[in-house]
């Protein structure tokens, strides 16, 4: 099972005014282990950047000046995305903007499945704070990178927050003790005698000799009892 987990920077708050893509963070899952593999696009927007907004994500007009425009890069988004499941803290939000970008465009809406990390935070810890880092605290995540936001690095922690919600650490865990207690159950296992015993590889000669070499050591040593019950069982 592939899945993307994926956050993005804009301009402001709605498409509808005018506000514009212009950060996309991608993280690749597959069956909820990451992979390494990610897409980071910055993009211009043909607009000056709000002060507002400046100030979350840090992206000035002169950064973004000689950075290429989402008509440029859509085929690479849309490659890497696929169909995959996409999973996005507060989808709505994202899926609005990404959507206006490809109508800009004349591409088609995109029809992925979506997971709503919200959704799932709000139904999992009914009336605590969801927010990427409230959520972070709660599970014990290091966000201490994230001093502004960013496309990337939020869709790298969202990927962590998503793994803690669907209880990917506790699914480890009962995997380990599983493994544990087969290995358990291996090692009570109780040893089997052979039907028959294995022939012995001595030959005549060499088992004169130990006779001999024993006999010297009187009828107290130990190494006599074993011999004499080693001959008694043949």
């Amino acid at each position: 099972m592939r899945e993307i987990v994926l956050d993005t920077e804009t301009t402001g708050l709605s498409p509808a005014t005018g506000d514009r893509v212009v950060e996309i963070g991608c993280v690749e899952l597959l069956n909820h282990i990451p992979t390494g593999r990610h897409l980071h696009l910055y993009l211009n927007p043909d607009r000056s950047m709000p002060e507002e907004a400046f100030r979350v994500h840090g992206l000035s007009d002169d950064f973004l000046r000689d950075k290429p425009r989402f008509v440029e890069k859509a085929d690479a988004f849309l490659e890497f995305i696929e169909d995959s499941t996409l999973v996005i803290h507060n989808a709505p939000f994202d899926m609005g903007f990404l959507n206006a970008e490809l109508e800009k465009v004349r591409r088609p809406s995109l029809k992925n499945p979506v997971i709503d990390t919200v959704m799932v935070a709000r139904d999992r810890h009914p009336g605590a704070r969801v927010s990427l880092d409230a959520l972070c605290k709660h599970y014990g995540i290091d966000n201490s990178r994230r001093t502004l936001h960013g496309a990337l690095l939020d869709a790298e922690i969202l990927a962590e927050v998503y793994l803690e919600l669907i209880g990917g650490r506790q699914v480890g865990l009962a995997l380990v003790e599983e493994q544990r207690n087969v290995a358990i159950e291996f090692k009570a296992a109780p040893a089997r005698p052979r039907p028959e015993p294995l022939p012995s590889r001595l030959t005549e000669d060499e088992r004169a000799a130990h006779a001999a070499f024993i006999g010297k050591m009187g009828d107290s040593a130990l190494w006599a009892y074993y011999a004499d019950s080693a001959d008694a069982a043949e």
